[in-house]
């Protein structure tokens, strides 16, 4: 049976780390349905959030071939652990003066925001898990939805607990930026 599974990894911020670990995925014929990433707290290194459908002994088989490559420092599948994870949206929605303020009421019941006005849209930001932003598209399909962009879902585990790296693991990935990028004693 396929589930949605989040994953999580940490890597190097270096051009060509998301098309190694993309193709991973593509290799077993995977659907990346949600992609994002972004600088973590580790200076040089970024996080990536993965959404996949897939069953959960193809994921571990993937996991584990990712986490062999140079690049990724940690990878770890969050599904099952209590997460936070959210989604940014903008939708641009067309707004005639007839139907304006039904769209704004229907924004502030999401606790979105309009950041953008024309004489015939709104854009809209709304910021929320999946569901918050499936709702928020749905009602207002019937308006007329000219363009919309989602980031995808971006996670982390809930608590003191984390996809991160030990003190000593940040450190020895520093210490070759410091050092010019050698690392002494041949780590890297």
């Amino acid at each position: 049976m396929n589930t949605k599974h989040t994953i999580v990894a940490l890597v190097e911020d270096k051009p060509g780390v998301l098309n190694r670990i993309a193709s991973k995925w593509r290799q077993r014929s995977f659907n990346i349905e949600s992609l994002a990433v972004g600088h973590s707290e580790v200076p040089g290194l970024s996080r990536m959030t993965f959404v996949v459908d897939a069953a959960t002994t193809d994921v571990e088989q993937v996991v584990k071939q990712v986490d062999k490559l140079i690049d990724v420092i940690r990878i770890e599948d969050i599904t099952d652990r209590p997460i936070i994870n959210r989604e940014l949206a903008l939708i641009k929605v067309k707004a005639t003066p007839a139907n304006r303020s039904e769209v704004l009421q229907i924004v502030d019941i999401f606790r979105a925001n309009i950041i953008d006005v024309s004489a015939t849209t709104l854009t809209i930001e709304v910021t929320g898990d999946e569901d918050k932003v499936d709702s928020l598209i749905t009602m207002l399909h019937d308006y007329g939805i000219l363009e919309q962009c989602r980031t995808g879902k971006v996670a982390m585990i809930r608590g003191e607990e984390g996809v991160t790296i030990s003190e000593d693991d940040h450190r020895e990935i520093l210490l070759p930026q410091l050092n010019g990028g050698r690392a002494p004693g041949g780590i890297f």
